[in-house]
């Protein structure tokens, strides 16, 4: 059995992966949010709901105990939440790490899509490039996500690129995304230790095509 925290749990991508795990038999989630009530929905037999912020270090190190693997998708204060999730990871000797992170925080959008990215969303990387470099100083064995603008679309078409390596794409869908995160868990080994960015093949451009 692997037991899985899900931190952010009501967020459209984490909603996505918690019902691709839900239908797996070897899941046991634990889905962490500030308002547990927005989730109505819960399978006692699969599933606890825990309500709490991941900047209380005490409820997260409540959560935490006797997970497998953490997967955060958060917002907001990226840099303190992934402090405090290393922390309390290490405390209860939890190795495995997933963390949704953002497009650009290397500098690695390359192009007119790149100077669009920048003037949209760069005054705002700021936390999530101190939280990459958190994560990556640890011991942990994190693999750290930097998806493309994100649409709805019902489609699962991804590429990967890897930390270095120049950003392709310009969108993905939040779908596709859920299905790597759902990969990731599945099999524990892929893109140890790694940034990865995703985007949908064949969406270069010098902004998404919903802009």
């Amino acid at each position: 059995m692997r037991h899985v925290l899900i931190l952010g749990a009501n967020g459209a991508i984490a909603r996505l992966v918690r019902n691709n795990l839900k239908a797996q038999a070897d899941m046991q989630l634990t889905l962490f949010l500030r308002n547990a009530q927005r989730i109505t929905d819960v399978d006692p037999a699969k599933e606890k709901i825990v309500e709490g912020d991941v900047l209380d270090q005490a409820a997260l190190d409540a959560a935490m105990a006797a997970q497998d693997i953490v997967y955060a998708n958060l917002g907001g204060k990226a840099d303190q939440a992934a402090a405090n999730i290393i922390a309390s990871m290490q405390k209860n000797k939890v190795r495995r790490l997933i963390f949704i992170t953002s497009i650009g925080i290397y500098d690695e959008v390359p192009g007119k899509f790149g100077e669009w990215n920048n003037r949209m969303i760069g005054q705002s990387l700021a936390p999530y490039r101190k939280a990459a470099a958190l994560i990556e100083q640890s011991d942990l064995d994190y693999t750290i996500l930097r998806p493309a603008w994100l649409t709805n679309y019902d489609e699962v078409a991804y590429e990967k690129t890897q930390k270095g390596e120049p950003f392709k794409g310009t969108e993905i869908s939040r779908q596709s995304v859920a299905a790597y995160v759902t990969a990731v868990i599945n099999e524990p080994t892929l893109d140890v230790r790694a940034s990865v960015g995703l985007d949908k093949p064949g969406t270069d451009g010098d902004k998404p095509s919903f802009y």
